[in-house]
């Protein structure tokens, strides 16, 4: 029964796999590095990141700017595994009776000794209480090969991909750096081969997934096989969608919808967070977020996945509806559900009242517009972040510097308040000077409210202050630096927002905690482009190369804009004679011709002159 249903399934999913196979020459990175080896003899490149050394064919998809993404992930489940493990990485050697003594476990009886192999667990190394990890859509297995080779406490890592091409290529890339045993390639639909493991006997500790674009038709296997406290890894490269420029799209896919505002990518992360839970809810689970971030080109995602019926029915009270102002921005969360404290940990469940937001913004008088719904608890376990930051190395990855960086900012944000505000963008509604970072966060504090910056956007600021407190703060801003007169016309945005009355003491005093640490010591937390055209790659064809994909960019860009401007040149270039070849049919310029090839204006100019002759 479950493969004949798994099978309408396949059918559904079977293209977001073709492109793993498909044709995409690897470029040159500042982070990986590629030796480019391609000739009749030798179809390959080298590619060598982290510890791994891999040969990568022209048939294979690879992603150098996604080191920072490969690296976070060894990172986090290095630490997964220490916090797994915890006391059982020692072995007492003196205790002679504990290694004999026998332990019951989920696949019978076993030996402590088993359990407590080794003094330390280190990486490269096969354990039989180790966890198991499956990467779901491989291609290279570059980073199931770096997993097998950088995380330690690894019992086997399943390097999975829908092409066979692929599947080989992993298998040489596994006996290049010498991984038998450790790392297993295996050929097959990454839904099929997580429904087939979602025994709880037969589930994944780990469960990666990468796809290109997004990961949608794959969550609901995804959580039925990921153990409890395993860990489900999740990008998600369709920002667009995300982002709000298709809502309908995005709400066909993650089941909300978003809006284009300057808070997408956190409100992204939130409705991926919200469509996991969803899928998992449905089989008596629920999420716990580790962390979740958004960089580059795509967001990430870390979550532990448990089983619990009473903590399922908490999950209404988790998400929340997004209610938006189209002029000033301001946002208003609605809860979907209350939960209400009962006796003990239980707890009474009622539908929420609202709407939070008036017909029209109390502030601006614009309509609202309604997204969601999204994640509305926090999206990271601060423990468990520092742990990661603690443990690691800044010399550990090439991009450890930005790891800590986006990691510490993300233990100085507020978790319980989501999404922000983009200063620069308030400012621009009012047009006046923008108010420096500083000074509005001083506002803020010596207001009584807190704040703090977010990771997702630069210039932002998330707070627990009303809106009508920060308009106040840039109400007095405005006093202080003021507007030219004719900007404020009467009825527009500016007006209705400056003409209302201060209700709020403001004091610009700087504040000791006006500057985040992150910022004080210059961590590294935005890096600039690390190449050209370092961005997300288009689906690539089966026979492209990476110049076919270059020449077709450059080809197309402005293309629209080039249209019509030559539309105008040959208009007005174009000589007023008729082409004598084209009246001829031979003409072989086409419409780079210079001379007239429109018959009816060649008949107009000709027939005056037979005309003529008649009158002679």
């Amino acid at each position: 029964m479950i493969i004949n249903d798994v099978r309408i399934i396949t059918r559904q999913i079977v293209r977001s796999h073709r492109h793993i196979g498909q044709v995409f020459k690897v470029f040159y990175s500042s982070s990986g590095i590629v030796q480019d080896s391609m000739d009749e003899t030798n179809p390959y490149q080298e590619v060598r990141e982290g510890k791994a050394d891999i040969l990568l064919p022209k048939s294979v998809f690879y992603n150098p700017v996604q080191e920072f993404n490969r690296d976070l992930t060894i990172a986090v489940l290095t630490q997964y595994v220490k916090d797994k493990f915890g006391s059982q990485n020692t072995v007492d050697d003196n205790n002679k009776t504990a290694q004999n003594q026998q332990t019951s476990t989920e696949g019978g009886v076993r030996d402590v000794n088993e359990i407590n192999i080794t003094r330390e667990m280190l990486p490269g190394k096969s354990y039989e209480n180790g966890i198991r990890i499956l990467e779901g859509l491989s291609a290279s297995g570059l980073r199931s090969v770096r997993f097998g080779l950088e995380i330690p406490g690894v019992k086997e890592v399943i390097a999975n991909d829908f092409d066979k091409n692929a599947v080989e290529f992993i298998e040489k890339n596994i006996e290049r750096n010498k991984l038998h045993g450790l790392v297993k390639s295996n050929y097959g639909d990454a839904a099929m081969v997580m429904y087939q493991n979602k025994d709880p006997r037969d589930r994944f500790d780990v469960i990666d997934l990468d796809p290109y674009g997004s990961p949608s038709h794959f969550l609901d296997a995804a959580v039925q096989a990921v153990k409890d406290d395993g860990i489900l890894c999740v990008t998600c490269t369709d920002m667009a969608v995300l982002c709000g420029i298709a809502g309908e799209t995005c709400y066909s896919k993650y089941g909300a919808m978003a809006l284009k505002e300057k808070y997408c990518h956190e409100m992204a992360l939130r409705i991926v967070l919200q469509c996991i839970e969803s899928h998992a809810n449905r089989y008596s689970r629920y999420t716990e977020p580790l962390l979740a971030i958004s960089a580059d080109f795509y967001v990430r995602l870390f979550v532990k996945l448990h089983s619990g019926q009473g903590k399922v029915k908490r999950s209404v009270s988790k998400m929340a509806s997004v209610y938006s102002c189209v002029g000033c921005g301001a946002c208003s969360l609605q809860r979907l559900g209350n939960a209400i404290p009962t006796k003990g940990d239980n707890f009474k469940y009622t539908p929420p009242s609202g709407p939070p937001v008036n017909m029209e913004c109390e502030h601006c008088g614009s309509r609202h517009r309604v997204g969601g719904p999204i994640w509305a608890e926090s999206m990271y376990n601060m423990d468990f972040i520092s742990r990661v930051i603690t443990g690691l190395q800044k010399e550990q990855f090439k991009t450890s510097p930005r790891i800590i960086g986006m990691l510490t900012m993300m233990t100085e944000e507020l978790p319980d308040v989501p999404l922000y505000y983009i200063i620069d963008q308030l400012c621009s509604l009012l047009h006046c000077n923008v108010i420096p970072l500083i000074q509005f966060r001083s506002a803020l504090l010596n207001a009584g409210y807190r704040v703090s910056l977010s990771h997702a956007a630069k210039g932002s600021a998330k707070t627990d202050a009303p809106m009508n407190v920060i308009w106040d703060i840039l109400r007095c801003w405005t006093k202080l630096n003021p507007i030219k007169k004719e900007r404020i016309v009467p009825g527009s945005l500016i007006e209705k927002i400056l003409s209302k009355e201060m209700t709020t003491d403001i004091s610009f005093d700087v504040h000791p905690d006006a500057n985040p640490k992150s910022r004080e010591v210059k961590l590294l937390r935005w890096q600039a482009n690390p190449e050209k055209d370092w961005g997300p790659k288009s689906m690539p064809k089966r026979g492209a190369t990476e110049d076919d994909q270059s020449q077709k960019k450059l080809k197309n860009q402005g293309k629209r804009k080039n249209k019509k401007s030559n539309e105008n040149v040959n208009r007005t270039n174009k000589k007023q004679y008729p082409c004598k070849y084209f009246k001829a049919g031979n003409c072989n310029h086409g419409d780079d011709c210079v001379y007239v090839h429109d018959e009816i204006q060649i008949n107009e100019q000709s027939n005056p002159k037979e005309e003529n002759k008649m009158e002679i």
